[in-house]
């Protein structure tokens, strides 16, 4: 694997998920030192045991990614022991509440939102000026296929996601002159736990009888992997990418191709 990430640091939110974990994997193959942001949990002490396995220096910061100063203290920490920020996945994120919109419970509405929404406008926020002081650099922010089109059961995972595309438009413009580039992937359906958790909510009955139907509305038959999402991460982080920005890439078996 090529290493073009040696001498640059990539902070990674999410990291203890099924695509943050991959794409921490990833970049620290690729030879990049990594912070690991993500609630506390067992799970983000085991992503950065295998970072380290695959000989990256690591941070791990325990974070909520909705409150401002959990979110300038991981910014501050990397910048602190690395003294640099090059590549940032702002890839925290939530599914929330599975059903109707008229049902839909205000509070997890509120909640996805504050994760999905505001969470990655306060790492831009945050992120950037160290980015910006170290000479540029790239954002990747998670939004989704439901972010591109009408996902019903899933109203307010949907609305954050478009949003997360907006986003990133106008990060792109506003960040151009500092050298950063800020581009968003749209997985489709990836083998996660996010996904096991909405086919429960789909049918709770016959989980495994939507992932047969969903993955049969996919082109290419198949859920995506985590580790095709990080590999699209690292390519948009790298200096194969330099002129890409403001870029809504899917990433979903040529779903959105229907």
């Amino acid at each position: 694997m090529e290493r073009r990430f040696e001498g640059k640091v990539a902070v990674i939110t999410g990291a203890a998920g099924g695509i943050g974990r991959a794409a921490v994997e990833r970049f620290a193959q690729e030879g990049a030192a990594i912070v690991a942001v993500d609630l506390p949990s067992t799970a983000l002490e085991e992503v950065v045991a295998a970072a380290e396995a695959a000989g990256a220096p690591t941070l791990a910061i325990p974070a909520d990614v909705t409150r401002s100063a959990d979110v300038e203290n991981y910014a501050k920490a990397a910048r602190e022991r690395f003294g640099r920020i090059d590549a940032f996945f702002n890839n925290a994120g939530i599914e929330g509440w599975i059903g109707p919109m008229l049902q839909y419970p205000e509070d997890q509405f509120d909640r996805v939102l504050a994760v999905n929404v505001k969470g990655v406008w306060l790492g831009m926020k945050y992120v950037a000026p160290i980015m910006a002081a170290s000479g540029g650099g790239c954002i990747v922010n998670t939004a989704s296929v439901a972010g591109l089109t009408g996902t019903p059961g899933i109203i307010a995972y949907g609305a954050s996601k478009h949003a997360v595309i907006g986003m990133t438009k106008t990060a792109a413009l506003e960040l151009a002159p500092f050298g950063i580039r800020v581009c968003a992937v749209c997985p489709a359906p990836i083998e996660t736990r996010m996904m096991r958790s909405l086919e429960r909510g789909i049918n709770p009955d016959e989980p495994d009888a939507v992932h047969r139907q969903l993955a049969s509305s996919i082109p290419l038959g198949r859920y995506g992997e985590p580790a095709e999402v990080a590999a699209l991460v690292a390519y948009l982080c790298s200096p194969d990418a330099t002129y890409l920005t403001g870029t809504i890439i899917p990433i979903d078996g040529g779903r959105m191709a229907r």
